[in-house]
């Protein structure tokens, strides 16, 4: 027994004694023993329970610190943590530097107008009014009426009317002035004054990679807004199988759609530089560059009416040749069933509501691959035979969902 558990068992002993004068009997005998076994007990027990008490007071005192501690955290309210501690002036600047698009509108839209192209002869069952057969986009370039738009919006058969509608909302009626079917580009023009109007800019200064905006009425929905930048500055009509080889297009990724053809695609400056034409597939758009407006306006002006007008029949279709390319693209994106033995043909855009195309049982999506039982492989070979033909009806092969199948359609005098 160690020195020190001597001095404290001689200790409870004498407590003991004095406690415990009848330290004969039993029940102080075993109380005694009781005594004797605690502290004779091996040194390891002890120190285990030494131990134990060590580490239990320990951890009283830690909680009381932590505890204490605790107690003087401010309180943070949870909006606080997340709050921007940023002035309202830094943000309005923020929204300011990166809202180029939105400043673009501001200053372009005004300028833009909603063509629809309506059916004399045809009144709708609900209304009582003209049935609408097209709708399209044009832009305002002098401000006593004269509006910019695609010869396709507003080309159609002589019983149309042409109804103009500005961005509050009056409604003009609007006569086509000059067309031209190979540059795709046409006039109109309003009876108003005053009228706000889209500033031309230079399409030959383009390069890829600029951002655009495209603004139209996709749906008879006015002014909407779409953006993207530009693919290609001039992408050659001979690439693409469209219509006058001797033209270039600008390719933009910025959506373009039914109701945008005919708007302004507008630079960063707010300046039209081109002409919305049409969509072939999500991410690949084209547009008539500017400059062919120009050229166009400058003959209107010098005395040259309705451009192009040989051509006498109507359909009332637009058109897109199928170029190996533009068959690739389709197919990768699974957007049209082609055959497989399909070579080329002429794919119809769109079938205006009412025409001779649409009588006939045209649908957009179809491809075009024989008239008359002469093989079509480009738009040009559609406008050859309407130039050419005396016949009254034409036989047209088209393929649909990859099947063949056989149309009449009877075209109508454009005069």
């Amino acid at each position: 027994m160690s020195f020190l558990r001597k001095c404290l068992w001689n200790n409870q002993i004498k407590r003991f004694i004095l406690s415990h004068p009848n330290n004969g009997s039993t029940r102080n005998k075993s109380s005694f023993i009781y005594l004797q076994q605690i502290f004779t007990k091996p040194e390891s027990d002890r120190i285990h329970y030494i131990k134990a008490f060590v580490l239990l007071f320990s951890g009283y005192l830690t909680y009381k610190t932590v505890n204490s501690k605790l107690t003087f955290i401010p309180h943070v309210n949870a909006a606080t943590l997340f709050h921007n501690t940023q002035e309202p002036s830094q943000l309005a600047g923020r929204r300011a530097q990166f809202n180029f698009i939105a400043d673009v509108v501001e200053k372009s839209a005004p300028a833009v107008v909603y063509i629809e192209i309506k059916d004399s002869r045809r009144v709708d069952f609900f209304t009582g009014r003209p049935l609408t057969i097209s709708n399209g986009s044009g832009f305002i370039i002098e401000a006593d009426g004269l509006i910019v738009t695609s010869a396709h919006v507003v080309t159609s058969k002589a019983s149309a009317k042409v109804e103009v509608k500005l961005i509050d909302g009056t409604t003009y009626s609007g006569e086509v002035e000059n067309v031209d079917l190979k540059s795709d580009l046409a006039t109109v023009r309003i009876k108003a004054k005053n009228l706000p109007t889209m500033r031309l800019g230079n399409s030959s200064d383009l390069k890829p990679g600029e951002f655009v905006v495209a603004i139209g009425s996709p749906l008879a929905l006015s002014n909407t807004v779409t953006s993207g930048v530009v693919s290609s500055a001039q992408r050659a009509s001979d690439e693409l199988g469209l219509r006058g080889k001797d033209m270039v297009y600008i390719q933009t990724d910025a959506a373009i759609t039914f109701g945008n053809s005919g708007g302004p695609l507008v630079n960063l400056d707010g300046e039209a530089i081109g002409v919305n034409s049409m969509k072939v597939t999500p991410g690949i758009s084209f547009a008539i560059p500017i400059d062919y407006v120009k050229d166009f306006l400058k003959q209107s002006r010098g005395g040259r009416k309705s451009a192009d007008l040989p051509k006498k029949l109507y359909l009332g279709i637009t058109m897109l040749t199928l170029t190996p390319q533009i068959m690739n693209e389709l197919s990768q994106r699974h957007e049209l069933m082609l055959p497989n033995d399909l070579k080329g043909g002429v794919l119809v855009y769109k079938v205006l509501i009412g025409s001779p195309a649409y009588s006939g049982g045209l649908q957009p999506g179809d491809i075009v691959t024989h008239i008359d039982g002469q093989p079509i492989k480009s738009a040009n070979d559609v406008y050859a035979v309407l130039q050419q033909t005396k016949a009254k009806e034409l036989k047209m092969s088209v393929s649909r969902h990859g099947r063949n199948i056989n149309l009449i359609v009877v075209p109508e005098d454009m005069n």
